[in-house]
């Protein structure tokens, strides 16, 4: 076996390596990883979170993943529009979260954008960098997965045009495989294609 294949889980399937290093992880990366999300909401709570995940590792953020709902009201685009400064201000020392000042701003100032964009908008227009999944190769390991793709840094630059912050390529490509825009699961994965 080469390092980073498909290994075997304690139930005896086949999984990502990265899937079976908590059981956080193992979890995220059965029922939620590389499954196609839809709707502006849910959308929006991936795009919050793989911009707080930056510079961090995703663990940290999915375990606090729970304190970032209740703390941006499920990540309703339209509740998080109306926060002022006093929820600015509670937010920067909400222990549940990331108190990162530049992230939370991002947050609050894209909400306040997509609280201008008609219903499904912000859902077209990141689904509309989805590859062709036939003209995508299946990853044999994690080494052949890649970080930043001409669709991430094309939908990085469309959301960045529009006004949004905080999405650089490489995190428009973590919210492509998390919402399964692509599917990065290797090959021999129980989870790959599990649409």
């Amino acid at each position: 076996m080469t390092a980073g294949e498909a290994v075997p889980g304690p139930d005896g399937r086949l999984r990502c390596p990265w899937g079976l290093s908590t059981e956080d992880y193992v979890a995220y990366h059965d029922e939620e990883w590389g499954r196609p999300v839809h709707g502006d909401d849910a959308l929006f709570e991936r795009l919050c979170l793989e911009a707080f995940q930056s510079g961090l590792s995703w663990i940290t953020i999915l375990r606090r993943r729970e304190g970032f709902r209740a703390a941006f009201a499920g990540f309703r685009i339209a509740e998080v529009a109306e926060f002022g400064e006093a929820d600015r201000e509670r937010l920067l020392v909400d222990e549940g979260i990331i108190r990162n000042r530049a992230k939370i701003d991002a947050t609050l100032a894209n909400a306040k954008l997509l609280a201008g964009w008609a219903p499904g908008e912000l859902d077209g227009l990141i689904w509309s960098y989805a590859p062709d999944p036939a003209n995508r190769p299946v990853p044999r390991t994690i080494a052949d997965v890649a970080a930043v793709t001409d669709e991430s840094t094309a939908l990085s630059k469309a959301l960045k045009k529009r006004g949004l912050r905080f999405i650089g390529p490489t995190t428009a490509y973590a919210l492509m495989q998390a919402c399964g825009l692509v599917d990065d699961h290797v090959k021999g994965c129980m989870a790959r294609g599990g649409r």
